[in-house]
């Protein structure tokens, strides 16, 4: 198998600390400039340490977002782009693209930064996630995800 087989992909996770609701996650991402004006094709996320395994997470990765305690929803991710930041330190931003999908909600202790994840131990999408449509509250959600029931 070549180098580019989805057996070489691997995910990131990592906590949005603060967050309550995935609405949270898509208010903290920037739309990156291309030529000057921001494009709403794409979204960023930037962190301050470069992926060491970033030509697994381009082969087809994703983040996959921990709020409250539990993974609940994930982006594919397009790119990884060196940026600097106000204090001139170089970080990456990870470039998502903004469809975000729900996803089976799976219990994740705190942790600093992001880890990586393994495609066989990545939570299954439930669907596509849309701001505007009604869903059960946050509380039942997590408690539903911790008997094993959504």
């Amino acid at each position: 198998m070549g180098t580019n087989s989805k057996k070489n992909l691997v995910n990131l996770v990592k906590l949005c600390v603060g967050a309550d609701t995935v609405d949270d996650i898509i208010s903290r991402q920037d739309y990156p400039k291309v030529n000057g004006k921001e494009t709403s094709q794409v979204k960023k996320h930037v962190t301050r340490m470069w992926p060491k395994r970033s030509e697994e997470l381009l082969n087809g990765g994703s983040l996959f977002w921990v709020i409250k305690g539990f993974i609940q929803a994930r982006q594919k991710i397009i790119g990884l782009e060196e940026t600097f930041g106000k204090d001139n330190v170089r970080r990456c931003a990870i470039i998502l693209n903004p469809e975000i999908f729900l996803t089976t909600s799976v219990r994740k202790r705190p942790f600093q930064g992001w880890r990586y994840l393994d495609q066989k131990d990545a939570p299954p999408d439930l669907h596509n996630f849309n701001s505007q449509e009604n869903t059960i509250p946050h509380e039942l959600a997590l408690a539903l995800a911790d008997i094993g029931v959504r």
